[in-house]
């Protein structure tokens, strides 16, 4: 039986789409092939012909994540700078959406016990998005430290806010954790200040 052309392309795209929110949610190990390919509305047979294994659909689902939180992040810069950046990033609407939402905080653990390519592929992904954190700074010395130190700061308190979501430590978290966002950006907007 033949289909029309981009048939394929599309249904690839949707097990990515699942696969990606679905990792974010539940966890790399927790999700299985049969819920992805049921929940993308196609047969656990058809899961073949578009990857050779779970290990490929994840390295490549948490590609597409990053460089959807690129491009987001880029938005962000470019509208409100670093400051709407964290803020957007240590929002109530970012912690309670785990699918939706950064694949380092939901998933670093479990990265970190991937396929060397996987975490290849993770570490080129992340140093990417530092680059872009460190372009939108204020000029210093070492803008790559300040966006790894910011970056690093972001998704620890983002995880704390999500294991304690329902509570009002999460929300003292998330601006806790802007403020020490803010602080490390702090110093160089004062170096620049007349």
């Amino acid at each position: 039986m033949r289909y029309e052309k981009g048939r394929k392309d599309a249904s690839r795209g949707r097990i990515m789409e699942v696969a990606a929110d679905r990792f974010r949610s539940d966890g790399i190990a927790a999700s299985g092939l049969a819920t992805i390919m049921s929940e993308a509305g196609l047969t656990n047979g058809a899961f073949y012909p578009h990857f050779q294994s779970k290990a490929e659909l994840v390295r490549e689902s948490v590609a597409a994540a990053l460089d959807a939180q690129s491009h987001q992040l880029q938005e962000a810069l470019a509208t409100g700078g670093p400051e709407m950046a964290i803020d957007a990033y240590l929002s109530a609407d970012h912690r309670d959406n785990p699918g939706k939402g950064c694949a380092s905080a939901a998933l670093l653990p479990e990265i970190a016990r991937q396929p060397a390519e996987t975490r290849a592929l993770y570490a080129e992904r992340v140093q990417s998005l530092m680059r872009q954190i460190a372009e939108a700074l204020p000029p210093t010395e070492d803008p790559e430290a300040v966006a790894l130190g910011v970056f690093s700061t972001l998704i620890g308190a983002l995880q704390l806010a999500r294991a304690m979501e329902g509570t009002e430590l999460s929300d003292r978290i998330l601006s806790a954790g802007k403020a020490a966002a803010r602080t490390l950006i702090q110093p160089l907007q004062e170096q620049l200040a007349p």
